[in-house]
């Protein structure tokens, strides 16, 4: 988790992306709010820090492939995202 830095790209296993990195929240990433939508769009959500598989140069790559990572998705409450 210390490799990981503000403005990294999240990618799904499949090489989709997920997200940008915001910051670390603990044991959690941060994602920027600014790509999500509709009802979403003012705030933040999160993943789980158990979900990364790698850190591979500027790109933070999940054990699961995007369509399955965002359905993993947090608020800060730690609620699952109702998408």
């Amino acid at each position: 988790m210390s490799e990981i830095k503000e403005g990294m790209e999240v990618i799904g296993a499949d090489g989709v992306h997920v997200g940008t990195v915001d910051r670390l929240d603990g044991d959690r990433i941060k994602l920027t709010r600014r790509e999500n939508t509709g009802a979403h769009s003012d705030h933040h959500h999160y993943i789980e820090k158990g979900f990364v598989a790698d850190v591979e140069g500027d790109k933070v790559r999940l054990s699961a492939n995007a369509d399955v990572a965002v359905t993993l998705e947090e608020e800060e409450s730690g609620k699952p995202v109702d998408l």
